[in-house]
């Protein structure tokens, strides 16, 4: 998929049916055996996930407990190209991305992971998700730290041994070198535009799993 209005025309007809499927499918995954503590202060620490169009992905991300704000953007690629026009390619490099600010008094690196792969996306699929297809929307952990690094590997690791997923996890664990945030008309897509068709089949079915699989994390804003 390429371009902003293919995007919302992609629903029809049978790219409709796989945005359904993956968007109401949930897996239940075990906490992660390796994580950070939470912290004995508030505070605000960082977390880039791409899995998929990053409206979804925000959209999950802005109900989640101990998360203080989320944003579109773009992650993998300079500087010169983190323009939505030229990220639809699928050549820049980058991946849509979401930078998420948390409070790691409130939930952990680890916690944040769980729902990224429990409900936010398909990490077993490759290069795309549902209607969208193109490296820009594989799935990816843009670590910032060692320790985040140590815990998403591990994670990966802990998930694949136990065949939590039918298939293996083809998430990308690379280091966050930039992220660069996507054009205003990205920002609080899903919450702005709740009656589009992409929007109501594909990313607030998961906003509803959040909330049923996650009842402690989830929060209304």
């Amino acid at each position: 998929m390429s371009g902003f209005g293919f995007r919302l025309l992609s629903i029809f007809p049978l790219a409709l049916t796989l945005a359904c499927n993956v968007a109401t499918a949930t897996v239940a995954i075990p906490d992660p055996a390796v994580d950070a503590p939470l912290a004995t202060a508030k505070g605000e620490q960082t977390a880039v996930l791409a899995g998929g169009c990053f409206w979804g992905i925000e959209a999950v991300f802005e109900h989640v407990k101990g998360v203080i704000d989320v944003n579109s953007g773009y992650s993998g690629g300079s500087a010169s190209t983190a323009h939505y026009d030229m990220v639809s390619s699928g050549k820049t490099g980058h991946a849509e991305s979401v930078r998420i600010k948390y409070d790691p008094s409130q939930i952990s690196y680890g916690q944040l992971l769980k729902v990224f792969f429990s409900v936010a996306h398909d990490p077993t699929q490759l290069n795309r998700q549902g209607p969208d297809t193109g490296t820009q929307y594989r799935s990816a952990i843009f670590y910032s730290n060692e320790e985040q690094k140590r815990i998403a590997l591990a994670y990966i690791d802990q998930l694949n041994q136990a065949k939590v997923f039918e298939s293996r996890i083809v998430t990308e664990v690379a280091a966050n070198k930039a992220f660069y945030q996507a054009e205003d008309y990205h920002q609080n897509y899903a919450t702005l535009h709740p009656d589009e068709p992409y929007i109501r089949f594909n990313d607030l079915p998961k906003v509803a799993n959040l909330r049923k699989q996650f009842p402690d994390l989830y929060v209304t804003r």
